[in-house]
């Protein structure tokens, strides 16, 4: 069976969720490793990549030197020289990541993969394209296949026989780049789950008028993240990390509720591969129900305000 790497993705020392979907993944291809490039885990984190099926933990301690791309890339080649299929999270990051890796290796590479599968001895994506308009298979004929996969495209599930996770270290041949890590300023973490991570995302747009509070309340209650459309963040009502489209956050969540937002090409691009759409626009006309599966036309200071109640009875019966 082929051996399937996952580049580990890690907050403060914390495993996040898209690893343990790409473990999950890579299950379905052969069999895992865990790749984690930095300095080394905590025992407790390493058994939790065990428990989704890693075999091994290989371990490439670089340091800060993990923070530059072409280093990265560089010490995930180190440890996935035996690997037929590299896993890793589809972020701005891991996309140059993977094309260096790629060129370093020969390697096949797709990235804003929705799955992955064999077929013929050769890995097959699943992915949207030109804005979600298209849907699109591509089979990487090379040996050595990269694919970087959007997050929660995949159900993460614990393997039925947990793997060993032994720790291997890996000896690292960096090589000299123009650019270096000269300070670290940590910057604090938004509270909640990430946009590009988060299972539900509540967006509100030029219909809030700059007021977030029902949509962040509405966010909250359904355990999501906060986004905003582009003419939101130009109008500064909230900042430009929460932006979903094509030059924001492209997000796939399980369920995408779009407050006030009209539905420009831009906005869809970015959120159009979720799993259900709801929408709530003032206006009937509105590009955003064309590809809505629920829309309610009406005012968001009317619509969101009963849905949270009828949400907060549910729960409470």
């Amino acid at each position: 069976m082929s051996t399937v790497a996952v580049l580990v993705e890690a907050r403060g020392g914390a495993i996040t969720q898209p690893t343990f979907e790409a473990l999950t993944l890579a299950r379905t291809l052969g069999t895992p490793v865990a790749v984690w490039v930095g300095d080394a885990p905590e025992p407790a984190e390493a058994a939790r990549l065990g428990v989704y099926g890693a075999e091994e933990v290989r371990v490439v301690a670089v340091g800060d030197d993990a923070r530059l791309p072409a280093k990265a890339a560089a010490a995930l080649a180190d440890a996935t020289g035996d690997v037929d299929v590299v896993l890793m999270i589809s972020t701005f990051v891991n996309k140059e990541i993977a094309t260096r890796l790629a060129l370093a290796t020969g390697a096949g590479v797709v990235v804003d993969a929705a799955g992955a599968e064999l077929v013929d001895g050769h890995v097959e994506t699943l992915q949207t394209v030109f804005a979600a308009t298209w849907n699109v298979r591509t089979r990487i004929a090379t040996d050595k296949a990269i694919v970087a996969v959007r997050p929660n495209t995949t159900q993460a599930t614990p393997a039925e026989a947990p793997g060993a996770a032994t720790v291997v270290e890996v000896a690292d041949s960096l090589p000299e780049t123009r650019e270096t890590v000269v300070s670290l300023e940590p910057v604090p973490a938004p509270e909640g789950v990430p946009l590009a991570e988060a299972p539900v995302v509540v967006s509100g747009g030029r219909g809030t008028n700059g007021d977030y509070t029902l949509v962040r309340e509405l966010a909250e209650l359904l355990g999501g993240a906060v986004g905003a459309s582009r003419d939101a963040t130009d109008e500064g009502w909230i900042s430009h990390e929460h932006m979903v489209g094509q030059t924001g956050t492209t997000v796939t969540p399980a369920l995408y509720v779009a407050c006030g937002i009209s539905g420009a090409v831009h906005h869809r691009g970015g959120m159009q591969a979720s799993g259900t759409i709801v929408a709530v626009n003032i206006d009937p006309d509105a590009p955003i129900f064309e590809i809505a599966d629920f829309g309610v036309v009406g005012d968001l200071g009317d619509v969101i305000p009963q849905a949270i109640a009828r949400i907060k009875e549910v729960r409470g019966a």
